[in-house]
């Protein structure tokens, strides 16, 4: 997988897994968003990022890929791997002297960073091409630094994860987050409770966590939702209260910017009537962050006001107080009339919000999203 151009003194030219060409020190932007990693492109269209530690590898596909792509993540996450693209890594780069030590050190210093290379298909460069070129000239060589040695930090355990979730304790969750992904198997785990409210606020935790492993990891954050999706798909039936679709409302929410491009697989889950409550629920923690994401009709959602279900009412009714309904939009009168006609109905709904569940009843809802739609 590497491809090496020999020197005398054991360090080599770094030079692209696909056209053997050599590649440039790679760039970066001069303001950049925490965790962003220098890229790079080699002549022949494969674009690279740079881990300066080599365990972060997910993270540098992804940054490559992302990149590659023009920043445009809903592309991105799109493709699939040798049908789309091609992938490389280049292992022991320096990129303090931009060069490859394949012994692993050099003059007293650890040499422990990767380029991940990631070749898209000629479709797609022609698309995305110009504008990676464009970003790249802008872009400034990376300064080296020398290593700055962290303060030893607390690790956690299980039960921390656990008793931050119950007392609903965000700061030290956020900062645990901040420095291991592992916490993402520690709530995942809690995500199948017996307890609802437990759940709920597991759910909750697990989109604040990963709106911080994001900035550094989006590649594991993904991986995540996608597991998240496959566990929706193969779950046996009466299966659906557990909390993986929260989870996913959760996630999107805390960084829509980056998976919005998974909201039309939650879509497809509202026609199965045993999932459709907590799809509405989490399509409803989405609107909350960014209204304008939620695509779907209102007319479409008012539909649900119907259902056989008190949740999926309940979760109807709320779901339409987030989106932005009123004034001359089309179908805001039907909208309007149908949650009217909702306001008698008295069946309860528990509602989540910040670490409480309040149950409310479903004419209450509707009213509360009728207030919304009549002060815009």
């Amino acid at each position: 997988m590497n491809n090496y151009r020999e020197c005398r003194d054991t360090r080599v030219r770094p030079t692209c897994p696909f056209c053997g060409l050599p590649i440039a020190r790679p760039k970066e932007p001069d303001v950049h968003r925490p965790g962003e990693m220098p890229v790079g492109s080699c002549s022949c269209g494969a674009v690279y990022a740079f881990d300066a530690t080599g365990h972060n590898l997910g993270a540098a596909f992804s940054e490559a890929l992302v990149f590659g792509c023009n920043m445009d993540w809903d592309l991105a996450w799109n493709l699939l791997p040798e049908e789309d693209y091609l992938e490389a890594l280049v292992e022991h780069y320096d990129i303090e002297s931009n060069l490859i030590v394949p012994a692993g050190s050099y003059e007293g210093r650890r040499i422990s960073g990767a380029l991940y290379f990631v070749r898209l298909h000629n479709d797609i460069r022609e698309v995305t091409g110009q504008g990676v070129q464009k970003k790249l000239r802008r872009f400034m060589p990376v300064s080296p630094e020398p290593p700055v040695k962290r303060n030893a930090q607390k690790s956690f355990t299980r039960r921390d994860v656990e008793e931050w979730v119950r007392e609903y304790r965000l700061e030290p969750l956020q900062d645990a987050a901040g420095r291991d992904n592992r916490i993402i198997r520690d709530l995942q785990r809690l995500l199948y409770t017996g307890d609802r409210v437990l759940r709920f606020k597991a759910a909750d935790a697990l989109g604040r966590a990963c709106k911080v492993i994001a900035q550094r990891d989006p590649g594991a954050v993904a991986k995540l939702l996608q597991r998240l999706f496959t566990s929706v798909s193969n779950a046996d039936y009466g299966a659906s209260n557990w909390g993986a679709i929260d989870a996913i409302g959760a996630i999107i929410a805390g960084s829509p910017g980056m998976f919005a491009g998974y909201i039309p697989t939650l879509y497809q889950f509202l026609e199965d009537e045993e999932l459709r409550p907590d799809v509405l629920r989490a399509l409803g923690v989405i609107a909350e962050a960014k209204p304008e994401l939620i695509q779907k009709s209102g007319v479409f959602f008012a539909s649900y006001l119907r259902d056989g279900k008190p949740e999926t009412r309940g979760y109807a009714a709320w779901l339409l107080g987030k989106l932005d309904y009123s004034g001359t939009k089309p179908g805001t009168a039907e909208v309007k009339k149908a949650l009217e006609g909702a306001r008698s109905d008295e069946h309860e709904t528990g509602i989540y919000t910040g670490g409480r569940l309040e149950m409310k009843t479903v004419g209450r809802l509707a009213a509360e999203a009728l207030e919304k739609m009549n002060r815009r």
